[in-house]
């Protein structure tokens, strides 16, 4: 197939920076793509056809596509293959129609004005995406690297660091890297009041935690108070011995059916950025649960659906695994979950009830799989001593689909 397509970064030092064989892309273009910041690092007398980025970017990728057959050429900042234009292109374009020609990334740039290991720091960008995103990789130690939004960006991270008890943290802002107007600005999170950024800018933050902040670890098992809820919440226990059962593994995707307040999705996703999931619940009071718990616990992405299982499992993406927290004695429940499952799925079922309980014997009996029995006892005050006092036993069954 002929390469008709060339994705070429380019850095804040312009055409003069770019490699013989970038600049011989660019020069045989008919056609060139970018921002009007790309765009304006073109001589002035240059007529070749030109597009601009659009909003929503999905019309400009139709543009492009339609003019399969003439040498387009795409300016990108940086690696385009790095939170940047060339992974949008692909998933549209086949890599053999495609040349990428990458320089220097932000991150790359910024580890060389630090001094960092590009490969111990957490890395993430928050252009056109939540804020909460950067929930998950704030902890004690950390070095983050964050491609910003704009000017405001810097302000947001350094509230979002405050809120989250790590006020002492370190933000550097680097501005126009490569460029003449390369620019640091330094300071401390809780101390943040800098309004003068550039809107091209990327964020390094040392974080450093409160004393008395609460840690939450990224396995299952998140402590309760984590989550706001009205009582329908997998406990912690029991919450950590789902997990396991379910094995989520990168790339692959739950149904989590009786969300409650979203805890089991929740932690599905926080095992890996590239696990994701579906929250199922029909209670209206419990979608807002949910909600607020994936933008605090850092998974914004959750898919939340208002409806009842399994009439609202109809036109779901078949799932690599599946959680069923609540509905088991549902009519035609199971058989809707089982014949959706891709082959060599997982589906984990928890019952506290004697009528759901039997229901997962009558399953086991049809399609084997293991049944356990979880009993848990935590000690409380019983006045002057504690005693042990027992939470409601959960039957599981685990049962993977051959």
């Amino acid at each position: 197939m002929h390469k008709w397509l060339s994705v070429v970064g380019i850095g804040e030092d312009g055409l003069p920076g770019l490699s013989q064989v970038a600049y011989s892309l660019v020069e045989k273009a008919e056609v060139l793509v970018g921002g009007k910041r790309h765009l304006s690092m073109l001589p002035e007398d240059d007529t070749r056809e030109k597009l601009i980025w659009s909003s929503p970017i999905a019309s400009s990728v139709e543009g492009i596509i339609q003019r399969r057959g003439k040498s387009v050429c795409v300016l990108g900042s940086g690696d385009p293959m790095c939170f940047g234009i060339g992974v949008t292109l692909t998933r549209r374009i086949p890599i053999c129609e495609i040349t990428i020609i990458p320089a220097p990334s932000a991150f790359s740039l910024a580890c060389s004005r630090l001094g960092w290991n590009l490969q111990d720091v957490e890395t993430l960008t928050l252009a056109a995406r939540p804020i909460s995103l950067l929930h998950p990789v704030i902890y004690p130690g950390a070095r983050l690297l964050i491609l910003s939004e704009g000017r405001n960006t810097p302000a947001t991270v350094a509230q979002t660091l405050v809120d989250r008890g790590f006020g002492d943290s370190k933000i550097t802002v680097l501005e126009y890297m490569g460029g003449e107007r390369e620019r640091i600005v330094e300071g401390i999170a809780a101390e943040w009041e800098t309004t003068k950024i550039a809107s091209l800018n990327t964020i390094a933050i040392e974080c450093v935690a409160d004393a008395d902040i609460l840690q939450l670890p990224r396995i299952a098992g998140l402590p309760d108070i984590a989550y706001q809820h009205d009582g329908q919440l997998t406990k912690r226990e029991v919450r950590a011995i789902t997990l396991a059962a379910l094995a989520p593994i990168p790339g692959q995707m739950l149904w989590d059916i009786g969300a409650g307040c979203g805890s089991i999705s929740i932690e599905w996703m926080r095992t890996h950025p590239r696990c994701w999931a579906i929250a199922i619940e029909q209670n209206d009071s419990r979608l807002n649960y949910i909600a607020d718990n994936a933008a605090s616990l850092g998974t914004p992405h959750l898919r939340i659906i208002h409806g009842e299982a399994p009439a609202a499992l109809q036109l779901l993406q078949p799932p690599d695994a599946i959680f069923i927290g609540g509905g088991i004695t549902t009519e035609d429940m199971f058989d809707t979950c089982w014949q959706a499952l891709r082959t060599g799925g997982r589906l984990v079922a928890n019952a506290v009830t004697i009528e759901s309980e039997q229901k997962l014997f009558e399953w086991q009996n049809q399609l084997g799989g293991t049944l356990t029995r979880i009993a848990i006892q935590r000690a409380q005050p019983i006045g002057k001593f504690l005693g042990w006092k027992p939470m409601v036993p959960v039957t599981q069954w685990v049962v993977v689909k051959e």
